[in-house]
């Protein structure tokens, strides 16, 4: 991969990041505005059922917005890598700022571009989980409120 290609890349799966970690997070900080002004004006959750899908709906609400900081901190090291010539220096780059951070110990050797981009999807798709989890969970929360 040329210098060029990489920086491209990488750039772009940055920018996608933010839009992928952004969208969710503010769905859910939307809901959950929303959700004690209808539960109040429809007189409020009165089944247990109700108020489990509540529950639910709360913590994958966390979850979501956890694994939304999480995806923005790794489209920022994208970026970091990006800005560097090479694959080599802008994983050196992300290895020795974790390292720094106390967030993970200096590696023997540099992971790979791929293999740091199927991390971050592993984690992608840990957060779309969570959001469908939210939704049906908050979708069904309404559903058992009175009416």
């Amino acid at each position: 991969m040329t210098d060029d290609t990489y920086q491209e890349r990488t750039g772009r799966f940055a920018a996608i990041l933010i839009k992928q970690a952004a969208w969710p997070a503010a769905v859910v900080i939307a809901g959950d505005s929303v959700a004690p002004l209808v539960a109040s004006a429809r007189g409020g959750f009165q089944s247990p059922l109700a108020v489990l899908a509540l529950l639910v709906a709360a913590a994958s609400a966390v979850m979501v917005l956890g694994l939304s900081a999480l995806l923005i901190f790794d489209a920022l090291l994208f970026r970091l890598m990006a800005s560097h010539d090479d694959e080599a220096s802008g994983g050196a780059a992300v290895d020795d700022l974790l390292a720094r951070m106390r967030l993970k110990p200096a590696p023997s050797s540099s992971r790979l571009l791929d293999d740091r981009i199927a991390g971050t999807r592993r984690l992608l798709a840990r957060q779309r989980i969570a959001f469908a989890i939210f939704v049906i969970a908050f979708l069904t929360a309404g559903f058992w409120m009175p009416r």
